[in-house]
């Protein structure tokens, strides 16, 4: 099924197949998209690239099959496909019949009768956030154009946690900046705390999950609506389709429930003719619609459920209880892949509440 209202994506593909893909309808005419911001983006999210990633290495190099033109969209479908070339299906032969603990294998089973394709974990695979990645990167361009910046930053992992954004004073340049980088933090000191503990994670056979914060500036108000037309209710339909992803927070978040709505109220205020808010716990969002002020939210990404300790598990064909090793090449920790992969999701979102 294709994601979007007037931006329609489509996202095709399997982890161990010949390739992955999106399609992109719905893109304006005459866009002018460069190659070299796309590469960008891709390798951020690309494996094998760093020590806290799966050691699984592909260039992640989209070939551009209809849609774009001498470096300019044309109006048809976008299409692009990235091919996959280093596989090792094999590693998967024990899954077809043992589930691994906390990952699809299991549910993929049931609803698809077992012609599921458990290689890589199939459709249910982080390399699925490759094509999702491309669609972002052709659409923070057009954003950028329309002056909205899309950035994230690792806010925390197993605990260990990085400056938060300040969420009325938060510069595009800073944005600029995070977007371009493989483990963006503001804090340096951040960055190798959490090196550490992933390290630390791998060395144990097990992994670490964490948190990711991203931010947008240059929305105008007045974008979105009420109920299923709210930029909340958007942006969560397409970053839950994010795999590891199990939670998103806007604004305060969680943390308004503990507050009294003297505390929680946004002040609001004139300045230079634009009315804007002495704080932003609604996270730019009231009523579902943009106020102006910088959108941020947080995703929060589970531990890989793929790691090297004996669990528990149970064989389909036999109906016994077993154990199951999991072997091959995994992530002690997405959350820094997942960064690019969050930003791409808020672009498509709001690109698509743009046109």
């Amino acid at each position: 099924m294709p994601w979007g209202n007037k931006l329609h994506v489509t996202i095709f593909g399997e982890s161990h197949g010949p390739a992955i893909g999106a399609v992109l309808e719905g893109l304006p005419a005459g866009e002018e998209i460069e190659a070299e911001k796309i590469f960008l983006q891709m390798s951020r999210r690309a494996p094998g690239r760093d020590k806290a990633a799966t050691p699984r290495r592909e260039t992640d190099e989209p070939q551009i099959l209809s849609g774009l033109l001498n470096g300019r969209t044309t109006g048809a479908p976008l299409c692009a496909v990235i091919t996959n070339t280093n596989t090792r299906s094999s590693d998967y032969d024990s899954l077809r019949d043992i589930p691994r603990p906390g990952h699809a294998d299991y549910t993929a089973h049931v609803r698809y009768r077992g012609f599921n394709d458990v290689r890589g974990g199939g459709r249910f695979s982080g390399r699925m956030t490759a094509p999702l990645v491309f669609a972002g990167a052709v659409c923070r361009q057009i954003l950028k154009r329309r002056g909205v910046t899309v950035g994230a930053h690792v806010l925390s992992v197993h605990g260990i946690s990085d400056s938060p954004f300040d969420p009325v004073g938060l510069p595009a340049s800073l944005l600029e900046n995070l977007s371009s980088r493989y483990f963006p933090t503001l804090d340096p000191s951040a960055e190798e705390r959490m090196r550490a503990e992933i390290e630390s994670a791998r060395k144990n056979l097990d992994s670490v999950g964490g948190v990711v914060e991203c931010a947008a500036v240059g929305l105008p108000a007045g974008v979105g609506g009420p109920l299923d037309e709210g930029v909340e209710s958007e942006l969560s339909s397409i970053l839950y389709a994010i795999p590891a992803c199990k939670g998103v927070e806007f604004g305060a978040g969680f943390s308004a429930a503990e507050l009294f709505g003297s505390e929680n109220n946004d002040s609001f205020y004139y300045d230079g003719g634009s009315v804007r808010t002495r704080t932003n716990n609604a996270g730019g969002i009231l009523g579902g619609i943009t106020t102006g002020m910088p959108l941020i939210f947080r995703a929060a990404f589970k531990p890989t459920p793929s790691i090297g300790r004996e669990q528990d598990s149970v064989s389909l064909s036999s109906q016994k209880n077993t154990k199951l090793t999991v072997h091959g090449r995994h992530d002690p920790c997405i959350v820094p892949r997942a960064v690019p992969a969050v930003e791409a999701a808020a672009a498509v979102a709001l690109l698509d509440m743009l046109l």
